[in-house]
């Protein structure tokens, strides 16, 4: 278990920590939150320097900090040390299949975020047309002054955050591990099998999203509640493929 930073060789005096505490804690008083700063600064500076069109987006540090975790927390592996070496390299390899997800320039472009939410918005359409077809009519009234518009029901909305940070803020830390162990052990590819996963977290709230309007809807998918993580990923392995030009990326 993580403590503080020794102040002789830098590594970390063992001690209790909470349950609620884990690495993906925001909050200041995390004994992992504190731990995982210098570190994480440093890949992420790191990566900011050798990728300079792109530097550090936020988000990339949700990204990170599970790979971190893992390589720190191996006890059988080689020396702690090398955790920031090996997470760094990880961490690169993760992002090539999504970098461009990170570059607003590219937002626009068949490589971009936006490409890739039309992507899941027709795998959705392909899988299950009638909840497809209500979320896409689900739109809210605004009135402002003597305007009156509609605000639909985008992917972009929820599904944006998780694509780009990999689901790391809607589940628990062992859930996080167990999908990504699905994703990249995968061979289709991380980003193909994520967007599938997506795709399934919606099926398996589709009585709440059918029954619900937009803002109901809206609360749901953005604080996602919890499910059986294993029929998750068996209904996004069984999803039928759309016929679509998309072409996602795989990890190298």
């Amino acid at each position: 278990m993580p403590g503080r930073d020794n102040e002789a060789g830098g590594l970390l005096c063992r001690r209790e920590i909470s349950n609620g505490d884990h690495p993906l804690c925001l909050g200041n008083g995390s004994i992992w939150n504190q731990y995982f700063k210098e570190a994480m600064r440093n890949i992420l500076l790191l990566f900011a320097k050798l990728n300079p069109a792109i530097g550090y987006v936020q988000g990339m540090n949700e990204v990170l900090a599970p790979l971190y975790y893992v390589f720190r927390m191996n006890q059988e592996g080689e020396d702690a040390s090398e955790a920031e070496a090996d997470s760094f390299e990880c961490f690169v390899q993760l992002l090539s299949g999504s970098v461009d997800h990170f570059c607003q320039q590219l937002d626009n472009s068949s490589v971009g975020i936006h490409s890739t939410l039309l992507h899941f918005s027709e795998l959705l359409k392909a899988n299950d047309g009638e909840l497809w077809r209500h979320l896409d009519a689900s739109k809210l009234l605004i009135e402002l002054g003597m305007f009156t518009f509609y605000m639909q029901m985008n992917p972009q909305f929820y599904a944006f955050r998780w694509i780009t940070l990999l689901l790391t803020q809607e589940f628990e830390l062992s859930s996080i591990m167990r999908i990504w162990d699905y994703l990249l052990s995968n061979p289709s590819g991380v980003q193909e099998v994520l967007l599938r996963v997506c795709c399934a977290m919606l099926l398996c709230v589709r009585h709440e999203l059918v029954c619900g309007d937009f803002i109901s809807n809206l609360k749901l998918l953005q604080h996602y509640p919890e499910v059986d993580l294993e029929h998750v990923l068996d209904v996004a392995s069984h999803l039928k493929t759309p016929v679509s030009s998309y072409q996602p990326y795989s990890i190298i």
